[in-house]
């Protein structure tokens, strides 16, 4: 007999729920981007805990009712010392609260480790050796060595990343300054795909560490300056090739120290198609296996921790 599991995100802008099956399938799924204003280029805490709040009661009552086995959820950005933002206390509260009524377990993940276990369900286990996460996205650009030590818990440290910007904010710095809406990432996207050609961006990357900073700065000047006849697929197909030059570069160089079999890409700016097909060729040519969920799961959902809580259930029974 069949037996279901709730998972719960609240992230920075996406509230999101779903239901998987013991066999690990997707029975049902919800979830809302959160709003922003035409023009600007984020949310304060309070507005997202307003948003999610007035969201996750809608969405979970499009879910189907079936009897929840366990429940898991978003608790912290990152699974280390004060990792904390206001967003996840809503969801936070919510799994708490259903799993004290439901008399059911609650599984606490990192919103970090939800986006992991995302695209592992695929594969229906998570692996025992040490593996690396890039998780790049509006608030997170880092790679992570992990070690998975049981008990839904992952043993990981930050070892590369940005140390200015993040990538999903340089994607939609030059998406709102070129008149997109935010979040960008898909009108850029679009029009990156309808050109090859472009003016190459710098990538800059120093001892395994990334800085989106100044090739932002440098495609604000190409806007300004030519924003009259501004070829925007140009700009867009730049941007994205700026990005991936980087990430060849920092990965390339943790790996001499880190050397692992598995790369785990993960987070909203990896459900790009340019970015994964830029992740998938450097990953056959250095013989590393790589895992991406698919594009609508890369993206802020809840299916990882669904898939959180019931691996660590359907394990113990």
């Amino acid at each position: 007999m069949k037996r279901y599991y709730l998972g719960i995100d609240t992230s920075c802008y996406t509230t999101s729920c779903a239901i998987i099956d013991s066999d690990f399938q997707i029975v049902g799924e919800a979830r809302k981007i959160l709003e922003v204003k035409q023009g600007e280029r984020g949310l304060q805490q309070s507005n997202m805990v307003f948003q999610h709040t007035k969201a996750l009661p809608k969405l979970i009552s499009e879910l189907p009712q079936l009897p929840i086995s366990g429940i898991g959820v978003s608790g912290f950005p990152r699974r280390e010392e004060n990792s904390y933002m206001p967003a996840f206390m809503v969801g936070l509260g919510y799994g708490q609260s259903l799993s004290h009524m439901m008399n059911v377990p609650l599984q606490v993940f990192a919103h970090q480790e939800n986006h992991i276990l995302a695209a592992l369900r695929e594969l229906k286990t998570i692996p025992k050796d040490p593996f690396l996460a890039l998780h790049l996205s509006g608030g997170t650009t880092e790679l992570v060595y992990c070690h998975y030590k049981g008990e839904g818990i992952f043993e990981s440290h930050i070892i590369g990343g940005s140390k200015d910007l993040q990538g999903g904010q340089y994607v939609d710095r030059i998406g709102v300054a070129i008149g997109l809406p935010f979040p960008a990432g898909k009108h850029l996207e679009a029009l990156a795909l309808q050109t090859t050609e472009y003016e190459p961006l710098p990538s800059s990357v120093k001892e395994g560490w990334i800085s989106f900073a100044g090739p932002c700065s440098a495609a604000m000047r190409r806007i300004t300056a030519s924003m009259s006849d501004l070829d925007k697929s140009n700009l867009a197909r730049a941007v994205f090739t700026s990005i991936g030059n980087a990430l060849e570069k920092m990965i390339t160089y943790h790996l001499q120290n880190k050397p692992v079999q598995t790369l785990i890409a993960v987070g909203g700016v990896m459900s790009n198609s340019i970015l994964r097909h830029r992740m998938k060729h450097y990953c056959r040519r250095n013989h590393i296996t790589l895992h991406v969920a698919q594009p609508q799961f890369s993206v802020d959902n809840a299916t990882g921790n669904a898939f959180g809580a019931a691996f660590l259930e359907e394990i113990r029974g």
